[in-house]
This record gives structure tokens, sequence and C-alpha cells, in this order.
């Protein structure tokens, strides 16, 4: 799997840990709803600030962003917005 592939599904990943929309993420970072799909799906190369402020920002370490996972297939295709936390 391709690097941009891992750290797009990661992305994914913890955002719905976090229970976020791409709205959501979008918003704390600062960047358009778009960037964060276009991410999501691979299509971006972050920077390595904005690795940083992901990271930051999903509470995790950077590290944890070029993880691959054996549940990346699991993930639903939207967040649950009827049991969101806030």
């Amino acid at each position: 799997m391709k690097l941009k592939t891992i750290l797009g599904k990661n992305v994914k990943y913890h955002r719905y840990r976090k229970n976020y929309t791409q709205e959501k993420l979008a918003e704390l970072l600062q960047v358009s709803p778009n960037y964060v799909g276009r991410l999501e799906r691979g299509q971006h190369s972050p920077s390595l600030e904005k690795i940083e402020r992901i990271a930051k920002t999903l509470d995790i370490k950077p590290f944890e962003l070029f993880l691959e996972r054996d549940d990346f297939n699991n993930l639903p295709d939207r967040v649950n917005l009827t049991n969101r936390r806030k």
C-alpha cells in the first residue's frame, strides 16, 4: 500500500475514533472539508507541519499516521451523528 494511502486511511480511522466528521476535523485544522476528503483518499501529501497538526488534533503521535492496520476495511462509511460525543 502506498504511504499516502496509509496516511489517508489512518486519518479516517483516527477521525472516526474521535467521532469527528470531515467537516469537524477540517474546522479544527483550519482547512477545507475538501482537503480532508482528498487527504483521506490518498490524493494529497501534507507537509510535516500539517502532519504534526493532524496528529495533535487527533490526540495521537505523528508516527501513528503511518502504521498499516488490519481493520482499515472495517471502517463505516460515515460517522454516526446520533451518537456523536461533544
